[in-house]
């Protein structure tokens, strides 16, 4: 087979060159962030310069980039012509990681041979020609000519190179003129435990640069097929990766499935597989092209990582994090502090990144046992009661701001299972009347979630005690979010954080009112909190302890918990829900607004208790004054509004409007402001109006009338998002006061204030969409909505 050729197309690397180059000098060019940096080639007789261009991760999921390549280097010819000097791989991910990657996409969208490669463990390495027939030899970002430590993989995969090269009779000058005679980039990875170990063992002459790669230095991916990868290498000298060719993808499936429960592959550890062929997103309308995917193993390799984690912050003097294989990696750092503490040399050591991997085999030896049954001892442990069908109850052992109450929300829209909320029962002896309410939910629904902190040892053991007298064959799971020493700064940083943007929207936590006293009662639960101990009373009466992450996001929480149901009581939750209804859960969980409040009391003596009491017999209640005059329309109705609109569109569009969302930075609740009292000199008689209106409905939160709300379009900026809308009401009662009536959808972060909306939609009237960073989604059925005016008062 002849190898592909295709020269360099000098427009097409100039265009690419010059959007790097915007989005260099402004962030929010085109969606996504780049940086460059020159590198001075001293091995280059003619001074060579090289650019290294390098964008975020996450911005390689984006639509419409000007390359795809992770690991890029430009300069210029001689003639000042631009060309590319080293082109990586398109970045490609994991099965699941993004939709084109999910199993469903690939049947349908790839075709074959399906080569895959063994994806080896150690560190990227590129080498190219340049003009000048100088061999340039760099890492991922990096050519090696500094003295920092990430720039050394470069410098060490120089070394290797040169000593292959020696072995087979040949020099880089005569690597480099054949790389740039084809245009292309060998992509290599250096293995070698001598320079660096990372997670798999390369001793001897399995040590070396893995070849696995060659692309054409061109702005769109084009690569060798695997058979003249590995022609190449075994002419310049390269280690071949092993290979296999398949033509069924249904196959490749089956195969990758079967491997990953071992791990290994032809009786060696394997980190994973990397998978090429064709893809075509329309292979009526668009050619088949160049696709990698990969196929990563957890385990053991994740126990590794964290094998290796631990036993670093143990050499530093630190408490080790972990929180999989629990009593495996106790039984490790056991075995390895006394390693340790015999051989001093090995702490120095290992923190050069060497004896990782001895340290770690010679435990397993110990224990006799291979890397993928250690990891899987967790598995081997767990708690299963498929007998169990219903009658169950999930109770957290949690504080406040873990998001215990927004997995009770979500598995509540996921599976319809009940909810109890002890924040909702007020007035004495609430413990039994708690457990009393969740016996009877149960009577309705196969699972409750006891919706409590449960902080403290006493809460537990009248949970369990009172729900076993009364139904003994009930399950009571335990949702353990855990606060351990070593992490409860950051709980409490995060905890406070959660409670403080969530504001009033609480029952019992009004944050937004008294923010300092509400503080104070969340660092009263964190002092108190005690762990659970599944080994000893009252939490040896738990059926199943499930650990949780309070420093995650709920919607990690979220899968980790159903996951964990669905292993140890697979006849209560029978399926795993998609990611796509996990999402929707969350989207659910976060909008939810209570409706029912009551209020902690200050800690105070009886003394102290009574003449409150007295005092606020003896206070006349004060009149609230009118703030602001308000249309208030459906949270429901306008999420599916924006929802479906944004869908709609293109990602650069629909950028900020997802970024709201994922950091619920959008309104909890929607409505159209009429006026506000800072106006009220600009407009006596209206204001005045609207004041007597409001008292002569009771005052308060009453309704004053209807009005009907025509939503228009979305204006947003990088900073705030508003929906222009339009208000009819048959007798004209109700006018806004406002240059454009409007709902604000939501800010970038608290320092953006809704009011300035207002800013927005004034320059949007002045400049249109399209300029100046404004944006616009028109809908295209102009929904109306029946809206509620009500007077909002001072707190």
């Amino acid at each position: 087979m002849a190898a592909p050729y295709v020269e360099q197309d000098v427009s097409a690397v100039s265009q690419m060159i010059s959007a790097l180059e915007a989005a260099r000098k402004d962030k929010r060019h085109g969606g996504f962030s780049c940086k460059k940096t020159t590198f001075k080639i001293k091995s280059s007789r003619d001074g060579i310069e090289v650019d290294s261009w390098r964008m975020q991760d996450w911005d390689y999921k984006k639509k419409g980039l000007p390359t795809y390549a992770r690991g890029l280097f430009t300069t210029k010819t001689s003639r000042n012509v631009p060309e590319i000097a080293v082109r990586g791989y398109d970045k490609f991910f994991n099965v699941n990681e993004v939709n084109e990657t999910k199993w469903d996409v690939v049947l349908k969208n790839t075709k074959g041979p399906y080569e895959l490669t063994l994806k080896e463990n150690g560190c990227i390495i590129f080498v190219a020609g340049l003009e000048d027939d100088t061999l340039l030899v760099c890492s991922k970002h990096s050519t090696g000519d500094r003295s920092d430590v990430e720039l050394s993989h470069a410098r060490a995969g120089e070394i290797r190179l040169e000593k292959q090269l020696a072995a087979v009779g040949k020099t880089k000058e005569d690597l480099a003129r054949e790389l740039r005679s084809r245009n292309i980039t060998a992509v290599a990875e250096l293995c070698d435990d001598s320079f660096e170990e990372h997670i798999l063992a390369y001793e001897n002459d399995k040590a070396g640069l893995y070849l696995h790669g060659i692309n054409l230095n061109l702005p769109e991916f084009a690569t060798y097929p695997s058979n003249l990868v590995q022609e190449f290498a075994d002419q310049w000298g390269f280690i071949k990766t092993d290979l296999l060719v398949m033509e069924d993808v249904n196959e490749v499936k089956t195969f990758l499935e079967d491997v990953a429960k071992t791990g290994s592959y032809s009786g060696r550890d394997v980190e994973g597989f990397v998978i090429r062929c064709k893809m075509s997103r329309n292979h009526t309308a668009l050619p088949y092209q160049d696709w990698f995917f990969k196929f990563k193993f957890e385990e053991p390799y994740l126990m590794y990582r964290q094998w290796r984690e631990c036993t670093k912050a143990m050499i530093s003097g630190k408490q080790p994090k972990f929180k999989k294989h629990i009593k495996i990696t106790e039984e490790y750092l056991t075995y390895a502090k006394k390693q340790l503490v015999a051989n001093p040399n090995l702490s120095k050591l290992y923190n050069q990144n060497h004896g990782i991997i001895k340290l770690r085999d010679d435990f397993l030896a110990y224990k006799n046992i291979k890397g993928s049954d250690a990891a899987n001892l967790d598995l081997l442990d767990r708690v299963v009661m498929s007998e169990v069908t219903k009658d169950v109850i999930l109770a957290p052992i949690a504080t406040i701001g873990c998001g215990k109450t927004t997995l009770a929300l979500a598995l509540k829209h996921l599976f319809g299972w009940g909810h109890i909320q002890n924040d909702n029962i007020s007035g004495k002896g609430r413990p039994p009347r708690f457990v009393k309410a969740l016996m009877d939910e149960l009577k309705e629904h196969p699972v409750v979630y006891a919706d409590r902190n449960n902080a403290q040892r006493h809460e537990r053991k009248q949970l369990i005690g009172d729900v076993k007298a009364q139904n003994v064959e009930a399950r009571i799971v335990c949702l353990n979010f855990r606060h351990d020493e070593e992490t409860i700064d950051e709980i409490r940083r995060i905890t406070q954080d959660r409670v403080i943007e969530r504001g009033d929207n609480h029952q019992t936590i009004h944050a937004a009112t008294d923010k300092d006293k509400y503080l104070d009662v969340m660092e009263g639960f964190i002092k108190r909190f005690e762990e659970c101990n599944p080994n000893s009373p009252p939490d040896a009466g738990f059926d199943l302890v499930i650990d949780l992450d309070p420093t995650a996001g709920s919607r990690v929480n979220l899968e980790t918990l159903v996951n964990e149901l669905h292993l140890s009581l697979p006849n209560v939750l029978k399926e795993v829900p998609s990611p796509e209804k996990l999402d929707e859960a969350m989207e659910y969980a976060l909008s939810y607004t209570p409706d029912f409040k009551h209020t902690i009391p200050d800690r105070g003596g009886k003394k102290d208790a009574k003449q409150g009491q007295r005092q606020q017999q003896q206070a006349q209640p004060k009149k609230k004054g009118l703030e602001y005059m308000s249309v208030r329309v459906g949270t429901d109705q306008i999420d599916r509004v924006l929802d479906k609109a944004f869908k709609g569109v293109g990602p650069e569009i629909s950028r900020f409007f997802w970024q709201l969302k994922n950091t619920r930075r959008v309104q909890r609740q929607f409505h159209v402001t009429l006026m506000h009292k800072a106006t009220a000199a600009q407009y006596p008689e209206l204001w005045k109006r609207y004041t007597e209106l409001h008292d002569a409905a009771g005052g308060g939160d009453a309704i004053m009338g209807g009005c009907d709300v025509l939503l228009e379009r979305v204006v947003f900026d990088d900073r705030i998002m508003a929906i222009v809308v339009r208000l009819f009401d048959e007798e004209n009662k109700w006018e806004c006061v406002n240059k454009v009536a409007h709902i604000t959808v939501g800010t970038r972060d608290p320092a953006v204030k809704p009011k300035e909306s207002n800013d927005l939609l004034s320059k949007w009237l002045e400049v249109g969409a399209g300029n100046e960073g404004i944006q616009e989604v028109v809908f295209a059925d102009k929904p109306t909505l029946k809206g509620q005016v009500k007077g909002v008062t001072y707190r």
